[in-house]
């Protein structure tokens, strides 16, 4: 018998990823999918998935879902991902995050399956962090500075509470940036190499919009960071926290420059205030240490390739 896993978010940018790896290595892959979720990511394997119309914020509908299907892992993806947006409503974000995880929680206890459950938390929950406490420990003190980056510290603690309270088998990871072919274009990178590919078919005047360029991050290509997500279900220890980060940083202007130099077209770079974050993280570098050693994850893909290849994805969609 092939095992289960089923993906919540599974038509997002991680989620389709992480479908493709699953029916790589031979899983039964379920999904939840709203009939008004766009599925263009997931479009290539839809024949091969069992998509459900289950909502996190249907509690009725999520317990009938599990149930019935019994899987032997969940991969709790689906999320209010973007920060900017978590400024704008923060309340959906909220909603959406803590109580979209405590519905799926309470979902597994009461149907009484015995599912090992990843929860995709987020470097994001450090916020502040000081020179002397880099690379972050997943010991380091949690100062979140969005909406979005609170309602992840809630969600990783119900994650705890859970596994403390009814041994719901709950991994809890804290990834760090993760990027690649199909990042959603409100994303930093993924928002540059779509102008970049605007530009070169003469859609765009050449002049490049950005945000703040000086903040610092730990970049993982996506294909990888799927991986360490199997990974984890498979060695890590329920009620525990990881991190998954590559250990060290990129700042974003010269991941801009790296983009650019894949370009012949010459550019003007300009700064919208638009773009600004009322509180910006000014750099997140991970300690993967006890990840590592737990599961022997490596990454894999180089970031320039990860970088060409969102650019490539760009220009095919343009």
């Amino acid at each position: 018998m092939a095992q289960k896993a089923l993906i919540t978010g599974i038509a997002g940018f991680v989620g389709s990823h992480l479908a493709e790896l699953l029916l790589e290595r031979g899983f039964e892959v379920y999904g939840l999918c709203r009939p008004r979720t766009k599925r263009d990511h997931i479009e290539s394997i839809t024949n091969k998935l069992h998509l459900e119309d289950a909502d996190l914020l249907d509690t009725h509908s999520l317990y009938t879902t599990l149930s019935r299907i019994k899987p032997d892992y969940i991969f709790h993806l689906a999320a209010q991902s973007f920060v900017p947006t978590s400024w704008v409503s923060p309340s959906v974000t909220l909603e959406v995050n803590i109580v979209g995880s405590a519905n799926l929680f309470e979902a597994v206890r009461q149907a009484g399956i015995d599912s090992v459950i990843q929860i995709a938390c987020s470097s994001e929950e450090y916020g502040l962090v000081h020179e002397n406490e880099l690379p972050i420990k997943e010991t380091n003190p949690l100062r979140p500075l969005s909406p979005y980056a609170v309602s992840k510290v809630a969600m990783d603690y119900l994650g705890y509470q859970y596994y403390q309270s009814y041994k719901v088998r709950i991994i809890r990871t804290r990834g760090f940036n993760h990027t690649g072919p199909r990042r959603g274009e409100t994303f930093a990178e993924s928002n540059f190499a779509k102008q970049i590919a605007l530009i070169e078919k003469g859609k765009q005047e050449p002049v490049i919009s950005v945000g703040n360029l000086e903040a610092k991050r730990d970049y993982s290509d996506v294909r990888d960071m799927v991986r360490a997500y199997l990974l984890a279900v498979e060695k890590c220890d329920p009620g525990d926290v990881y991190n998954i980060a590559v250990g060290k940083a990129i700042r974003i202007g010269d991941m801009l420059n790296l983009l650019l130099s894949y370009s012949q077209k010459k550019v003007m770079i300009k700064k919208d205030p638009f773009r600004m974050r009322p509180s910006d993280v000014p750099v997140l570098i991970g300690d993967n240490t006890k990840f590592v050693q737990k599961t022997g994850w490596k990454p894999e893909i180089p970031f320039e390739k990860t970088m060409e290849d969102l650019l490539n994805y760009w220009r095919e969609r343009v």
